[in-house]
């Protein structure tokens, strides 16, 4: 599996929700490296606990920005977000109870780093592209 890598086709053009992207890419593929190579529960917990707090500062932030924009799609995107912890939160459990397996690997893999890569690209650009609008409107 090949890392997660920033580049120009994530950004959003909001300097905060890009800075903390960047952030989240970093901590799945720390995790995802932990996993690969092994290198221990207290590694694996330490990225763990980094990647949930991350993941929940992160969703809060970006949710504040909907809330100060009236984002009209809030309630729907802040379900995805809630979605989204659960699934951390879950494939965190599964991970220290039965250590990285092949399986968990590739699920942490589709179900947090594919799905970062799909919601940014699709909700979180309909979002940058409306605070661009109400920003021209300002």
């Amino acid at each position: 599996m090949v890392a997660y890598c920033w580049d120009s086709t994530l950004e959003t053009g909001h300097e905060i929700i890009d800075t903390q992207h960047k952030q989240l890419f970093e901590a799945i593929n720390k995790l995802l490296d932990t996993c690969r190579v092994r290198k221990g529960s207290e590694e694996l917990t330490k990225n763990l606990d980094f990647l949930n707090t991350y993941t929940i500062k992160h969703f809060f932030d970006e949710e504040k920005i909907q809330q100060k924009y009236n984002y009209p799609d809030y309630p729907n995107h802040k379900e995805y977000h809630d979605t989204f912890k659960a699934r951390v939160k879950d494939l965190t459990h599964r991970l220290i109870w039965s250590g990285p397996t092949e399986g968990l690997i590739k699920e942490v893999h589709s179900s947090i780093g594919d799905w970062l890569v799909s919601h940014i690209k699709i909700q979180d650009f309909k979002l940058a592209q409306y605070i661009k609008s109400k920003d021209v409107v300002s």
